[in-house]
């Protein structure tokens, strides 16, 4: 067994991204379970309908327009957790294409100095596994419940027009 030096610096490898990624405050709670991420969820839906609630009832007040009132806030805190979701979603796309991709890109020096290291087949056939088991279903999750505010905020603004021509 041959034992390959990687130049590639430890922050910069693709595994350790991973790691990085799963301990991390923002980015681990999308690995957690089905109750603790929906907690999350709805934590994150709630506080920006805080803001948007005020926005959409000077716009329509509660007593005329309850219904479009209601909706309108429900798109505006959709929206905000739609960009919260996308974050997620680009941070984990980006650590799983590393991990993926057969050449690993890094900086030396920090000075834009591109460098490429080759992963050997042991490597790569381990990352490949991790982005296969750990990273493909936290991207398939984030990119369902994406879809899914979109959907609903498509509906809700439907809606809303055709409520109030």
């Amino acid at each position: 067994m041959s034992v390959t030096i990687c130049p590639v610096p430890p922050d910069q490898r693709p595994i350790n991204e991973f790691q990085a990624l799963q301990e991390s405050w923002f980015f681990g709670w999308s690995t957690t379970g089905d109750w603790k991420f929906w907690r999350w969820m709805l934590l994150l839906w709630i506080l920006p309908w805080l803001i948007s609630a005020p926005v959409a009832a000077s716009s329509f007040p509660w007593e005329d327009y309850p219904l479009i009132f209601l909706l309108t806030a429900a798109a505006g805190a959709n929206v905000a957790l739609s960009l919260v979701v996308l974050r997620l979603y680009l941070g984990w796309g980006y650590v799983g294409k590393r991990l993926w991709e057969e050449t690993v890109i890094y900086e030396e020096t920090g000075w834009y100095d591109c460098q490429a290291w080759e992963k050997p087949p042991e490597e790569l056939a381990k990352d490949r596994l991790i982005f296969t088991y750990q990273v493909s279903p936290i991207l398939k999750r984030l990119g369902q419940v994406l879809l899914s505010i979109g959907v609903v905020t498509l509906s809700e603004i439907g809606l809303v027009f055709w409520l109030y021509p």
